[in-house]
């Protein structure tokens, strides 16, 4: 977070005073089946800024860690206190145990940005997503275990709750692990998109159960804060690798590059710790399950926000009768070819025109390295309403971006508009899909 600024030299006695009188958010308290979402991809992230939050509760202030953490020994129970955010309601938890205990086959899954993906794990099978699927397996070995990773570097919820029909809810998940909490940086519209995603999931035909798992760069930067408020408001286990590891850090008690080859993704010793809350949190249920009541796995409470992308989905070139379109053709992309493999593409200026009903409406693009990438306008009913700069000249790889054009709560016959901008001497463009709710 801004208060941080990654400043190395304030102790963490100093953060935690900072925390209470500027956070006063924060919540307290068988088989090898296995379906993943590739992509050649890492995360992208900025800073995030707090901002005063609907829910109030008070801050117990953590006492300073004073031992070095030794990895090779593991999770210490301090560490362990701080990460379990709350237990949530267990009932789904522990009735998918009962089912997978009697041999019934089962589905996990995860979705996320990169650190979900498995980014600079030395191996898919070391990361946290990959441990968690693990779990599963050794702790019910008669059961047909089904592994979903719908995790996809440099995206945060927004795009999240627009392909989780097609990337993951297809599959029917009994178990999620939400994860967006360092891709996830606009505190009102991540806000949102994480409320709309986590309520999209637990509504869905399969009723699964969710954890939310939050985790953090190295000056602390997270959104776990917000989406705290979310877990809170629907009573869900929230796990937390940020305050696991934030403390010892900022405290000097553990080094982040123990745990982490750049400011972001754990490698595998990080990976361990997030797979080791996860799996003491799993053992508590497990060892609980047979006095939860799991009589009702309903779900049945209020939006926490005004649901906007209740229906989000993304329609592909195909899926969009132009009304008008120039320089645009229908192809696919190198970044992301089996995942979103039907765009519009143009090399020269584009002009494309095309009527939609919705609510809210975003521009999923492709930001692209090699100075080719223009700046486009686009316009709803004859307005401005945003503009998309594909240009990411010297930039660390190409990435799908979103942009949020419209957002209401009426449904509305719009005439959309996508043109280069005057001006603009870059005229290329891939729109990886039109996100609409």
């Amino acid at each position: 977070m801004t208060f941080l600024n990654g400043n190395r030299d304030m102790t963490y006695k100093d953060i935690t005073m900072i925390l209470m009188s500027l956070l006063m958010t924060a919540c307290s308290s068988g088989g090898d089946a296995v379906t993943t979402l590739p992509t050649d991809t890492s995360q992208v992230q900025t800073t995030v800024t707090a901002a005063p939050s609907e829910t109030k509760v008070s801050i117990t202030t953590p006492a300073v860690p004073t031992e070095p953490v030794d990895l090779e020994k593991g999770l210490t129970d301090e560490m362990y206190s701080r990460a379990l955010i709350s237990e949530g309601n267990r009932s789904r938890l522990a009735a998918v145990m009962n089912r997978a205990e009697k041999g019934e086959p089962i589905t996990v899954a995860t979705i996320g940005g990169s650190i979900t993906q498995g980014s600079l794990a030395s191996s898919p099978n070391n990361c946290y997503a990959s441990l968690f699927y693990q779990y599963w397996q050794e702790k019910f070995p008669s059961s047909e275990v089904t592994f979903v990773n719908a995790g996809i570097g440099g995206t945060d919820s927004y795009l999240g709750v627009h392909r989780a029909d097609t990337q993951l809810l297809c599959y029917e998940p009994d178990v999620v692990v939400v994860e967006f909490s360092v891709n996830d940086t606009d505190k009102l519209m991540n806000k949102y998109s994480y409320d709309s995603l986590v309520r999209k999931i637990l509504t869905s035909d399969s009723a699964p159960a969710v954890i939310l798992l939050f985790t953090t760069q190295d000056n602390g930067a997270s959104l776990w804060e917000t989406h705290c408020e979310i877990g809170k408001a629907y009573d869900l286990p929230m796990l937390s690798y940020r305050e696991a590891v934030y403390p010892e850090v900022a405290a000097g008690t553990l080094d982040w590059k123990a745990i982490s080859p750049d400011n972001i993704h754990p490698n595998d010793a990080g990976h361990s710790l997030i797979g080791q809350i996860m799996s003491r949190y799993l053992d508590g249920v497990y060892n609980d399950r047979g006095s939860i009541d799991t009589s009702d796995l309903s779900f049945s409470a209020d939006p926490y926000t005004s649901d906007y992308y209740k229906d989000g989905h993304i329609v592909g070139a195909e899926g969009i009768e132009a009304e008008e379109i120039s320089g645009f053709e229908i192809g696919g992309n190198y970044v992301y070819p089996e995942l979103f493999p039907d765009n519009f593409v143009t090399e020269g200026e584009g002009y494309l025109k095309f009527e939609c009903d919705c609510r809210c409406r975003g521009l999923f693009y492709l930001k692209q390295t090699d100075g080719n990438g223009g700046k486009y306008e686009v316009y709803i009913d004859g307005a401005r309403k945003g503009t998309v700069d594909a240009d990411f000249s010297g930039g660390w790889g190409n990435y799908g971006a979103t942009q949020q054009i419209l957002i209401s709560k009426e449904t509305a016959h719009h005439t959309v508009e996508i043109k280069l901008a005057e001006g603009s001497s870059k005229t290329a463009l891939t729109i990886l899909g039109i996100m609409l709710s």
